[in-house]
């Protein structure tokens, strides 16, 4: 079982950061991939970023070179900066941990409770 508790969100400028922080719980975090997702009103939800248990990334088009998505095993914990926020980017994030083709479909049987993302213009 694993629980997992997103913050950092918030409301920031076009061009402005933020870095949101995903809190998990569970022994095994640790050997599961995690992601970020986001959904914005009257949208399906869509996947961010995703990261394996050893560090690897992968990326949605409209976020590469812009969202940087990390994780601290030791810490239990999932990260995503995002930098060079635009209006298009507000939503509600969501993190999900599980196994990685299950993170890359949306799948997980395990997600937090979103944290929203604003960017005014």
């Amino acid at each position: 079982q694993v629980q997992l508790v997103e913050s950092g969100g918030g409301l920031v400028q076009a061009g402005g950061s933020l870095r949101l922080s995903c809190a998990a719980s569970g022994r095994t975090f640790t050997s599961y991939a995690m992601g970020w997702f986001r959904q914005a009103p009257g949208k399906q939800r869509e996947l961010v970023a995703t990261i394996t248990s050893s560090g690897g990334t992968i990326y949605a088009d409209p976020v590469k070179g812009r969202f940087t998505i990390s994780r601290d095993n030791a810490k239990n914990m999932g990260y995503l900066q995002m930098n060079s926020l635009k209006p298009e980017d507000s939503a509600v994030y969501y993190c999900a941990a599980g196994p990685f083709y299950r993170v890359l479909r949306g799948t997980s049987d395990y997600w937090g409770q979103g944290t929203q993302v604003t960017v005014s213009s």
